[in-house]
């Protein structure tokens, strides 16, 4: 009962918090631990489901635990693969991989541990799986709110939508990932437009970068314009070279025609909770809709995405991981 109670707690505390801002990563953790409850609460209670109900439940968390993390491992270090051959040996573009290759190498320690019987390196396993089901846990409440915030309906009363750039193809042309941002931006200022009034301002963003022979922002307005978008309605933010830039002189743009104006801002579904939490930083008053992604660029992009936020919060994250590593040392030096 008392594992209801918390959850319950924790479900109140995710409603006011997304009822303040949705744009906030601790309604994230706390729907992670009202459900992370909820589920202690119903494992508790297990005892008193019909017949036959137990066992299964015990069969399927021992098959999650046993062949989860291998199966993970398998598609994450697949999906390298395919991001390698796709997009290249980048940095970014290995995340994935090195993710399931780090999973393979933590069950082989764990087996060698149980193998040789040597307590240092049981402890020092031990303590890695307690540092990665933190980190773990974290993940899964940054996908699953994100997924949730993606899927949040679109306010009707924005004065602008602001559609983040990205990199261009030979240095000029618009790529399949910045096209689909466009496309949903012209999607959302339709709906916009269709409430009657006035319609809104489209605002274009991103810079040039030193590799490209315009800005990222003159490219998008020539790709709306050629495919019959009024021009009229179009306002290019040409001087950003990073997203945190993108919403900060946004901002200023909107300031300058409608002060106070919301706006719907518009990036690839992947990016878009992270964006959120950026736009509230800067003071950005409005929502963050996300265009579709190819399945196969998905996985390692959201770690990227994830890894960001957790840096972002690298004292208290970072500081947490240490205590659980010096807690795991001082339990082998106390044997």
């Amino acid at each position: 009962m008392t594992a209801f109670v918390v959850a319950a707690a924790f479900l109140l505390l995710f409603g006011i918090g997304v009822l303040r801002d949705r744009r906030r990563f601790g309604n994230a953790v706390y729907l992670g631990l009202a459900v992370t409850f909820l589920c202690l609460g119903l494992f508790a209670e297990i005892d008193a489901a019909p017949p036959g109900v137990a066992e299964t439940v015990m069969v399927v968390v021992l098959l999650v635990l046993c062949l989860g993390p291998v199966v993970l491992a398998g598609l994450l270090c697949a999906n390298g693969v395919k991001m390698v051959r796709k997009e290249g040996r980048h940095p970014s573009n290995l995340l994935s991989l090195l993710a399931g290759l780090g999973i393979y190498g933590l069950i082989g320690l764990m087996i060698v541990a149980v193998a040789t019987r040597s307590r240092p390196l049981g402890i020092a396993v031990g303590t890695a799986l307690v540092v990665m089901a933190y980190v773990s846990f974290l993940f899964v409440c940054f996908v699953g709110y994100a997924y949730l915030y993606g899927r949040m309906r679109v306010r009707r009363d924005a004065g602008f939508v602001v559609v983040l750039g990205s990199g261009l193809i030979g240095g000029t042309r618009v790529p399949p990932l910045l096209a689909s941002r466009l496309e949903r931006g012209r999607e959302v200022y339709d709906a916009l437009a269709a409430r009657g009034g006035r319609p809104p301002v489209l605002i274009v963003s991103g810079g040039q970068g030193p590799d490209e022979g315009v800005p990222e922002s003159h490219a998008m307005a020539d790709y709306l314009v050629e495919r019959g978008f009024p021009e009229d309605r179009i306002v290019r933010e040409d001087r950003s070279e990073t997203t945190e830039e993108n919403m900060a002189f946004s901002k200023r743009l909107m300031d300058e025609m409608d002060p106070g104006a919301r706006c719907v801002i518009v990036t690839n579904n992947f990016h878009a909770f992270r964006a959120a939490l950026m736009a509230r930083r800067a003071g950005v008053e409005g929502q963050v809709v996300g265009s579709p992604t190819a399945a196969y660029f998905w996985p390692t992009a959201t770690i990227r995405e994830f890894a960001a936020v957790f840096l972002h919060h690298g004292k208290v994250n970072l500081g947490i991981c240490l205590i659980l590593v010096l807690l795991g040392a001082a339990v082998g030096l106390a044997g």
